[in-house]
């Protein structure tokens, strides 16, 4: 399967200290594609898509890692959902059901914990956590250069796809996200859901991996809120990113999936 992986990054010490360090990367199995000072999420993997081929192309984060064997899973994972899907858009290890339920195994250091379900099956979901998304390139899909900064463009990607008639899967592919802790939303973040609370009035609400988007936009209100009272809470559960991910992803059970019984 022709594969290519993307990332946007304003790092070298975070993505030499993750990304680079996935072995299907750092060992040169799959083409790297990096992007630097584009001033938006959807500017850059927009530019990438305009200068690599493959037909899957993989969004990543510079502060993830995809364990060895993550590459077999992921095409393992993508023939499933083309068995029952075969014109189906976009994959992510982690998304959002419609039902609302978080679906995909992915380890987040900023909460110390593995979060979302395990489905049996690659899930249909209404948005990603913008970690990694997979999309397939011949479904035409572009990222909206109008939507601001470097949120939401999971749930924008998704929506634009379901106003198609394509579909958005999420499946049992483990990840680990070495993210740091996040205290509050910030000023970006709230420019993003207004834009986002605009641009899909007539498809809401919505349910990204971190608010509800509503008509209202009374939700922003309410996470603020819930950060505040939260926040020492969730700083206690955050267990830092000093730990290289490869022990990351082997205490999670997670080192090779290249066998994985997933």
């Amino acid at each position: 399967m022709d594969i290519a992986i993307i990332c946007a990054s304003h790092s070298d010490e975070v993505l030499d200290a993750n990304l680079r360090r996935s072995p299907l990367i750092a060992e040169g199995t799959r083409p790297f594609h990096l992007e630097r000072d584009a001033v938006s999420a959807a500017q850059a993997y927009n530019r990438a898509l305009d200068a690599t081929t493959a037909e899957v192309v993989v969004f990543a984060h510079h502060d993830c890692y995809l364990p060895r064997g993550w590459d077999a899973l992921l095409q393992r994972r993508l023939a499933e959902v083309a068995e029952a899907d075969p014109d189906w858009a976009l994959f992510g290890p982690f998304g959002v059901g419609l039902d609302a339920s978080h679906i995909g195994p992915v380890w987040s250091s900023s909460i110390g914990l593995i979060v979302g379900r395990v489905p049996t099956q690659p899930t249909r979901v209404q948005s990603f956590d913008e970690m990694v998304i997979v999309m397939r390139r011949s479904a035409g899909l572009r990222f909206d250069e109008a939507l601001p900064g470097w949120h939401m463009y999971g749930t924008d990607i998704v929506t634009q796809a379901r106003a198609r008639g394509l579909h958005a899967y999420a499946g049992a592919l483990p990840t680990i996200h070495n993210d740091r802790y996040h205290d509050h939303l910030r000023q970006d973040f709230v420019d993003c859901y207004q834009a986002m609370r605009h641009k899909w009035r007539d498809h809401l609400p919505l349910r990204t991996p971190i608010i509800k988007i509503s008509r209202s936009g009374l939700h922003l209100y309410k996470n603020r809120w819930q950060d505040y009272r939260s926040e020492s809470f969730r700083a206690n559960m955050s267990v830092g990113v000093a730990h290289p991910p490869e022990h990351l992803a082997s205490i999670c059970g997670w080192a090779d999936l290249t066998a994985s019984a997933l």
